[in-house]
Formats: C-alpha cells, sequence, structure tokens
C-alpha cells in the first residue's frame, strides 16, 4: 500500500518595485526573531498559491501585488511543508509592517546582501538579483 503524503505548501513573496526587493524583518518565532524574510504565508485549503500571497501581502504589508510568476525551486522547511517563492509587482500601496514584522527594507542588487536573511530565502533572493542586474 502506497503512503502518500500531502505537500502542504508556504509562499513567499520576492515584491519588486523600481528594480528594488522588498525584505521584511521578523519578530517571532524566536529563533526568526531579527532575521530578514520574503514576506508571505500560508496557503489555506482550496486557494491558490497565487491567492493565498496576494492574501497574505494584503494582510501583512496592506499592499495589493500581482503575483507574476514562481521562482524556480522550493525549500523543505520542515517534513512535507515546501516554501515556493514568487515573483510579485507592487500595485498599490506603501507596504507597512502590520503583522509578524518589525522593520521593512528596499535592497538593490548591490545591497541584497546586507540584511541577515533566513537561510531558506537565499536560492530565492539570489535569483531575484539575478534578474533584476540582467534586466535592462
Amino acid at each position: 500500500m502506497e503512503n502518500k503524503e500531502i505537500k502542504r505548501v508556504v509562499v513567499a513573496g520576492a515584491v519588486i518595485d523600481g528594480g528594488r526587493l522588498l525584505a521584511a524583518r521578523r519578530t517571532a518565532p524566536p529563533e526568526f526573531a531579527g532575521r530578514w524574510e520574503l514576506p508571505g504565508g500560508k496557503v489555506e485549503p482550496g486557494e491558490s498559491a497565487q491567492d493565498a500571497l496576494a492574501r497574505e501581502l494584503h494582510e501583512e504589508l496592506g499592499v495589493e501585488a500581482d503575483v507574476v510568476e514562481r521562482l524556480p525551486g522550493e525549500w523543505e522547511l520542515k517534513a512535507g511543508v515546501f516554501l515556493h517563492a514568487w515573483w510579485v509587482l507592487l500595485l498599490n500601496g506603501e507596504p507597512q509592517p502590520l503583522q509578524d514584522h518589525d522593520e521593512l527594507r528596499w535592497l538593490t542588487p548591490d545591497n541584497a546582501f546586507d540584511v541577515d536573511w533566513l537561510e531558506q530565502d537565499l536560492p530565492f533572493v539570489k535569483e531575484v538579483v539575478r534578474r533584476l542586474k540582467t534586466s535592462p
């Protein structure tokens, strides 16, 4: 008999505006507090990853965003839970740290690694920086 694990997805947004990437500093849990991440959250049952990310960005940052495309790769956060990241364009609003974060920072490709990123976000940040450096 086959044991099928249900794969759960957590989404993160590489929010881009004017050639800059948005970084968010976590407040919790204690092991992540003070470190930086791409904002996002859990996908609820019946929700698409894109809809979940748009909802999370609205709840956490107070912005409207266009979830454009999934970035390559995934990171296993814990057994059966995988992080997927998406290229996101800021449509409306100025991001504010409303939930889960105490500071936000816009980073350019030149200073994108000046913050202490969570390990799971680093491969996605590297891909975003590569794309920003090669875009016209």
